[in-house]
């Protein structure tokens, strides 16, 4: 078991069968699937933060669809060796379920508890946090890898909680992501700038990869898990909204860029 810290006071925190206690008095059941809930409500910026249930089922049918299979096997490239991964934005668990076989000790964290309640109800081989990455539950020096799947990048954190020799693994959707997608739900396109490989405060990028597919979904209920895969569900609008609703089957590219990182020493 990691060396896991209270979130409310930093103090030890010490694992129980049914409830998480630090010698504060803090206490944290452990839910009937197995996880446990480590965000207090200081840490949560709304009533019921990340993915919503609907957008976790449907992440969970599309995943399970393995459209983005390719993607997890670079993945289990790029970490493979690691005694100890964390998930840092696990969501309903896919991409850590995928290094069942090559890491032994696996940890996800998700805001999200509608996420963790998913993702601990399906793999009991590793171990599940509602927590948020900015206040990660672990004392320092605690993993070899921790990854980042289209999530926050905590840089600070994440290197708090890497040991000396870790590495980050940042996977990132690249511009030209779900292009097809997006010309459907968007009237006009606009092109912005991104930064594909971001300097980060103790690390050092060691190499970046970009991966490309294609894939094809048939019938509206695949594209609508699609959809609700990334950010543009929160953007879409009426028109946008019916003219996905009306599309049956759509090909479209992924686009991903992996970088690794090594933490830099203080």
């Amino acid at each position: 078991m990691k060396n896991l810290i209270c979130p409310v006071c930093g103090a030890p925190l010490l694992p129980g069968a049914a409830v998480w206690r630090c010698e504060s008095g803090h206490c944290f059941d452990v839910a009937r699937q197995g996880y446990v809930n480590l965000l207090p409500v200081t840490q949560k910026h709304s009533l019921r933060p990340g993915d919503s249930r609907e957008m976790v089922l449907a992440r969970r049918r599309f995943l399970d669809g393995g459209y983005y299979a390719p993607i997890a096997e670079v993945l289990r490239e790029l970490v493979d060796g690691a005694p100890d991964v964390l998930d840092a934005g696990c969501g309903e668990g896919y991409y850590l379920g995928a290094l069942q076989k090559t890491v032994p000790e696996r940890w996800g964290i998700d805001i999200s508890k509608e996420a963790v309640r998913c993702a601990a109800g399906r793999d009991k081989t590793a171990r599940w946090l509602t927590a948020t990455a900015a206040h990660l539950p672990f004392a320092g020096g605690s993993f070899s890898c921790v990854l980042s799947m289209f999530a926050l990048t905590a840089a600070e954190e994440f290197a708090r909680v890497l040991r000396p020799d870790g590495c980050f693994v940042q996977v990132i959707a690249g511009p030209e992501h779900l292009m097809a997608l997006k010309r459907i739900v968007y009237p006009t396109l606009t092109h912005k700038e991104k930064t594909l490989h971001p300097a980060l405060a103790g690390f050092a990028l060691e190499t970046s990869r970009t991966l490309e597919f294609d894939f094809t979904l048939e019938g509206a209920d695949a594209v609508h898990d699609l959809l609700y895969m990334t950010p543009h569900v929160h953007r879409i609008n009426a028109g946008g909204a019916a003219a996905l609703a009306a599309t049956e089957r759509l090909h479209d590219r992924a686009q991903v860029i992996f970088n690794r990182y090594r933490r830099q020493a203080p």
